[in-house]
């Protein structure tokens, strides 16, 4: 039971688990409240996956239904509580998150890692753009940090605006720099054919394949899938 309590806390059940150890609330009260504070930018927030989690909390008993309210002609609304058992899963998974760094696999490094594959000037358009959003995302983050702090809301409770500033403002940087490499011929790019877009040439030094002996593979990270059978990093 606690292994599957576990597996179902999810990045938006530790979101319904947290609103719920502040006191009791309907699931509609949770999603207006997890947008008024600007959570959807941490967890995808949508009505349906909120009402699914928050019954697969209950199935699991780490929340409980405690009554259902009705106003007007508007629907019944079931408040729930967290249990203790959902404390505890709550905190184990917030504690395990924290320790362990773990493999997100987020998009953009994939995109990164292939962008070869597109000419260069079409690599500093895109990340142009990029740069675009993420400079409006971080004006927004340094409104909800003014307004936090102008509130005088105590800092532990956005402490990860600080964090979500500091990580957008490195990717800001890197990329700034990627695009200065490109555009002054710094970083060697292959050749492709305006007209067609095909490549000029065929790739030169790319990465070696498996046709290599082990000794001589790159070493792979120490999280990596089959790291125990290959070069580690030291």
């Amino acid at each position: 039971m606690e292994r599957k309590a576990r597996a179902s806390v999810t990045a938006l059940a530790i979101s319904v688990l947290a609103l719920l150890e502040e006191r009791p609330m309907h699931p509609y009260e949770m999603y207006q409240l997890l947008l008024a504070r600007g959570e959807d930018v941490l967890v995808k927030v949508r009505p349906g996956s909120l009402y699914h989690t928050v019954a697969r909390l209950a199935e699991q008993e780490l929340v409980r239904a405690e009554g259902v309210d009705r106003t007007g002609n508007r629907p019944e609304r079931t408040t729930y509580r967290i249990t203790e058992a959902g404390r505890k899963a709550m905190r184990a998974r917030i504690s395990e998150i924290i320790r362990t760094p773990g493999s997100e696999y987020p998009m953009f490094p994939v995109a990164i890692a292939e962008a070869h594959n597109l000419p260069s000037s079409c690599v500093v358009t895109l990340l142009r753009e990029r740069l675009e959003h993420l400079n409006g995302d971080l004006e927004d983050l340094t409104m909800m940090h003014e307004w936090a702090q102008s509130h005088e809301v105590p800092r532990r409770y956005w402490l990860v605006l600080q964090y979500l500033q500091t990580t957008l403002s490195a990717e800001v940087a890197w990329i700034d720099a990627l695009v200065a490499d490109l555009e002054s011929g710094a970083l060697e790019w292959e050749e492709f054919d305006p007209a067609t877009g095909v490549r000029r040439a065929e790739p030169e030094g790319s990465w070696p394949g498996s046709g290599l002996p082990e000794d001589q593979l790159p070493p792979r990270p120490r999280r990596s899938a089959g790291s125990a059978r290959r070069p580690q990093l030291s």
